[in-house]
């Protein structure tokens, strides 16, 4: 069984979508959602520099287009546009994005079509980015230790575990303050910790107000149930509704993402393989721990599709059927 997954902030890199300007449609593709969205995704995903992309309202745009456009590149006509609500094929098992992938992740699940997708993501980047701008906050990246052990650390210090991302690896988010106390009193067993180039403390109370902002948007967003199956940051669950998404992506903002209890799903539905949509490599990074035996791919440039089509065509199956893919096959 093959899963998609869709990566979040800090996986952006200088130039990372210039490669993929060389596809026929991928240029007037990114045009029309810079329109909607407000935001040259051209300029900022080939020229602009790495502290311009560090800005989380540019960041999340960028990274949902990336990952759309790589998607698209990768099924094609699997992918529908425009009008219609995207979905993958049934033969991909379920799908899954870490923070602001969840987004990219709902239009390939078909819950979300792309433009709102684009005005959600420019509207949730804005609104962490205000809520980031009020206090001086940050995240940290915390390398090795227990869990457990880590996890009483961090409250010791009033730290959030924001990222719990298995693999031996958990992102610690507060004010600066926090984080510099905590760098000077590392948990035992912990090798390194390291900041991270985000903007503010994601994942944490501090975003209150942006769930507020978003909570105010989304009634008006169009939904529909997703056609694969679905993994819910929130706890790993697999969610069957289209208004059970977009609730838990909202309220995400503000809690903890637990990407190591979405492993554990992807282990109980039986997944072989797993690709990662562009800027990958960070979650294929965790998988090659924390999923031993299961076959990853990254799509970085063009130049990786080849290899996720064989992947696809060697390890796709149906897996779990959401209600609305039951309605799709008796249709």
């Amino acid at each position: 069984m093959l899963v998609l997954v869709a990566p979040g902030q800090g996986a952006q890199k200088p130039g990372f979508l210039t490669p993929w300007l060389d596809l026929p449609g991928v240029t007037e593709r990114l045009t029309w959602w810079s329109a909607v969205s407000g935001l040259d995704l051209i300029h900022y995903g080939t020229k602009a520099d790495e502290e311009e992309i560090r800005d989380t309202a540019v960041a999340q745009p960028l990274l949902v287009a990336a990952g759309l456009v790589s998607a698209h590149a990768l099924f094609g006509e699997g992918i529908e546009d425009a009008t219609g609500l995207a979905g993958l094929p049934s033969r991909i098992g379920a799908v899954a994005g870490h923070s602001v992938g969840e987004i990219t992740a709902a239009v390939a699940a078909g819950v979300l079509n792309h433009e709102a997708a684009m005005v959600l993501v420019r509207r949730r980047g804005l609104a962490m980015a205000e809520a980031a701008s009020r206090t001086e906050t940050g995240m940290a990246a915390i390398l090795g230790g227990e869990q457990d052990d880590v996890v009483a650390h961090l409250d010791k210090h009033g730290l959030t575990p924001a990222n719990v991302n298995g693999a031996g690896q958990i992102v610690a988010a507060g004010t600066a303050e926090q984080l510099a106390a905590l760098a000077e009193d590392k948990p035992e067993g912990v090798r390194r910790v390291v900041p991270l180039k985000v903007a503010g403390a994601f994942h944490t109370d501090h975003m209150a107000p942006a769930v507020a902002a978003l909570e105010a948007l989304v009634a008006g967003v169009p939904v529909a149930d997703p056609r694969t199956a679905y993994v819910s940051n929130r706890d790993g669950g697999v969610v069957t509704s289209g208004a059970g998404v977009i609730e838990r992506m909202v309220a995400q903002v503000s809690n903890p993402v637990r990407w190591d209890r979405c492993m554990e799903t992807f282990q109980e539905l039986g997944v072989t393989a797993l690709i990662e949509v562009a800027p990958g490599g960070t979650l294929t990074g965790i998988a090659k721990r924390a999923l031993p035996g299961v076959t990853n791919l990254a799509l970085k440039t063009p130049d990786d599709l080849d290899a996720a089509r064989a992947l696809i065509a060697e390890h796709a199956i149906p897996a779990v059927a959401t209600p609305a893919e039951e309605e799709l096959r008796e249709a």
